[in-house]
C-alpha cells in the first residue's frame, strides 16, 4: 500500500490537532465509533508482538467515584509541591474530565505476558510499557480522526488503581483515559494556552 501526499497532509493535521482534551460534552459516543476505537489498538506495534496492554471500560459508578477520590487526593498532594505563585496557577488548571467524559478506560500493562515468548524484552523489559504507550497513542490519533476527544489522566496513585481494579500481580497501571465529544477544538495545548508550559519544539541532535 502506497500513500500519496494527501494522506501525508491529513496525518500531519491529525497530529497537529491532537490535543489532551479536558472539556467534554456529555452525549455518548456511538457504538460503531467505540468499536473502531477499540480495534485501532490492534494496529499498534508491540515488542515481540506481545500486545501487553489490558484495558477496562469503566462503566461502574462506584469505580468512577473511587478513581475521582484517588485523583483528588493526588492532585492536592501535587499542589503542595509548588511555590505559592505556581500553586495558584496549578489550582486554576483543569486537569481531569472525569465528570463529563462518557467513555472512560483504565489501561494496565501485563509485565509478564505469555504472548511474545519474551522476544525483545529480556534486556529491555521497559519495552512492554512502551508498547502500551504506543497503543494509547494509536488510539489517540484514531480518536482525533473520528473527531473524538481524548484526555490522559496521570495524577493517580498506581498502587491504589491496581487495588481497586483487582488486577493480577504482574499488571502495572499505565493510564486512565477519558473520551468524548470535545466542547471546543484547539491546535494549541491547554497547558501552553494557560501559561503553564510553552509547547516548544526540540530538534534532533547530531552525534
Amino acid at each position: 500500500m502506497k500513500f500519496d501526499s494527501t494522506a501525508s497532509a491529513s496525518l500531519r493535521d491529525i497530529m497537529r490537532w491532537r490535543r489532551d482534551v479536558r472539556h467534554f460534552r456529555p452525549e455518548p459516543i456511538p457504538d460503531d465509533v467505540v468499536e473502531r476505537l477499540e480495534q485501532s489498538m490492534v494496529y499498534a506495534p508491540s515488542v515481540g508482538n506481545s500486545r501487553p496492554w489490558r484495558v477496562f471500560r469503566v462503566e461502574s459508578e462506584g469505580l468512577r467515584r473511587q478513581v475521582r477520590a484517588i485523583f483528588e487526593a493526588c492532585n492536592d498532594e501535587a499542589a503542595k509541591g509548588y511555590d505559592s505563585e505556581r500553586t495558584q496557577l496549578y489550582r486554576q488548571l483543569k486537569l481531569a474530565g472525569l465528570d463529563q467524559a462518557p467513555l472512560q478506560l483504565a489501561v494496565f500493562t501485563d509485565c509478564d505476558p505469555v504472548e511474545g515468548h519474551s522476544l525483545g524484552r529480556r534486556t529491555l523489559p521497559a519495552t512492554l510499557e512502551q508498547s502500551t504507550a504506543m497503543a494509547i497513542h494509536t488510539l489517540w490519533l484514531t480518536a482525533r480522526a473520528e473527531n473524538v476527544g481524548l484526555g490522559m489522566l496521570s495524577i493517580l496513585d498506581a498502587e491504589r488503581m491496581e487495588a481497586i481494579f483487582e488486577v493480577p500481580e504482574s499488571w502495572r497501571f499505565s493510564s486512565y483515559l477519558c473520551l468524548g465529544w470535545p466542547c471546543f477544538e484547539d491546535d494549541t495545548p491547554l497547558l501552553d494556552r494557560a501559561g503553564w508550559q510553552e509547547n516548544t519544539a526540540l530538534g534532533w541532535t547530531r552525534r
